[in-house]
């Protein structure tokens, strides 16, 4: 299995899931990571250079999925729009961008790691999951967990995923913490943010998006 892997906070949970899964399927299988940034793991799994991958919510719509993505509830403090003269996407972004401009929030988006620094520092900014979520009281699906081939293996990780309450490891953390400059403890905090899975309000979310979005 070739997997896209994205290396923001609010993936840290699965990806310490995933690990365990592994070593403990009596499947003989193996997993080899693709690392990028949304946008550029979006293009490979297009091109099929990765077998399953979270894939953007923008992106995702053409894509078989299962019942598991990266949702925020309510706030989400790692998509933000700093306000500003002048629209500015961010590049490593698909869906986010488009949310900025179908809420009508100008400024620079930002997204990931950085954007979650950039809210710690108290700064001015616009939490476009939270603005979402008070025009339309829906969550929001920033992207779904899409697959090419072998649907039966990403149910079962949705549903052994779903069921647990995944701990961080403290040495995890710490090194989580030393990547992105973010303290243990925000880290944590954040991800009480993030939801994965996709229920009958969050895909009433993504419905909505989807009709607000000209493909």
């Amino acid at each position: 299995m070739i997997f896209g892997k994205i290396e923001y906070l609010n993936l840290l949970p699965f990806h310490i899931f995933m690990k365990r899964f592994l070593s403990s399927s009596q499947q003989s299988m193996s997993i080899h990571y693709k690392k990028g940034v949304p946008s550029n793991i979006n293009k490979k799994f297009a091109s099929r250079r990765v077998d399953a991958a979270f894939i953007s919510s923008i992106t995702a719509k053409k894509y078989r999925h299962v019942d598991l993505g990266i949702i925020a509830k309510k706030e989400v403090r790692s998509v933000l729009v700093i306000p500003h003269a002048k629209d500015i996407v961010d590049k490593d972004s698909a869906t986010s961008n488009v949310l900025a401009r179908i809420l009508g929030v100008q400024g620079e988006v930002i997204i990931g790691d950085k954007a979650l620094r950039y809210y710690l520092q108290n700064k001015r900014h616009v939490d476009l999951a939270k603005e979402w979520n008070q025009k339309y009281k829906l969550p929001f699906v920033f992207a779904l967990l899409c697959y090419h081939k072998e649907k039966n293996l990403y149910k079962k990780i949705q549903k052994n995923f779903l069921k647990q309450k995944i701990k961080i490891p403290q040495y995890i953390l710490k090194q989580a913490a030393t990547r992105t400059n973010i303290a243990s403890k925000d880290i944590i905090e954040y991800l009480e943010f993030i939801s994965y899975d996709l229920d009958t309000k969050a895909k009433r979310g993504l419905k909505k998006f989807y009709k607000k979005v000209s493909f």
